[in-house]
């Protein structure tokens, strides 16, 4: 396997944002078979739904890089900080379903851009909390927690458009499915 880099990179200009705009989560293995073309996912195979949570404030998506020339390994640590504001009992329900699962998660930020986390191995909850609030002010709503460990840093989606992150995979059945507010 060669290592040997292939460009360099200039300083960036001053034309983008921090923040999530909203996460898609499907079923662990229903993205089918990714094709990859230099690390971007340009196409998918299975037949699924995203479950999409639109986003607002306090989310994060961070990636780790821990590499061990003692041991010839290296992974990306993937982790996901969602605030969802709002308790409801569907949400109760459907967090515990996510808990109890291992999905993908297609994470859309204010550039654009698309990414999947836990592409291979799925994501999983680590932690959360499901808080009232003690103060007017304070969140009434969950916090949650998921982490991905990949051998490599999470993928881009080529194509997406604003109605649809898999907009651009001719071989995947998607249906984005968007919940309702009370």
């Amino acid at each position: 396997m060669a290592c040997d880099l292939t460009l360099g990179r200039k300083e960036p200009c001053k034309d983008v944002v921090g923040g999530l705009k909203a996460v898609y989560f499907t079923d662990f293995g229903d993205l089918g078979t990714a094709t990859l073309t230099d690390d971007v996912i340009t196409d998918l195979t299975g037949t699924f739904t995203a479950f999409k949570y639109e986003l607002k404030g306090a989310s994060s998506f961070e990636q780790t890089i821990t590499s061990s020339r003692e041991n010839g390994t290296t992974f990306f640590d993937q982790t996901l900080t969602l605030t969802l504001k709002k308790l409801t009992k569907e949400d109760n329900k459907e967090l515990k379903l996510l808990a109890y699962g291992r999905p993908h998660v297609a994470i859309e930020d204010y550039n654009g851009n698309v990414f999947v986390m836990g592409l291979d191995h799925g994501a999983e909850v680590t932690g959360g909390t499901i808080a009232t609030g003690a103060a007017m002010a304070d969140l009434s709503g969950y916090t949650l927690t998921l982490n991905a460990q990949e051998t490599t840093a999470a993928n881009f989606v080529d194509a997406p458009t604003v109605a649809d992150p898999y907009a651009g995979m001719s071989s995947a059945t998607v249906t984005v499915t968007v919940g309702t507010n009370s």
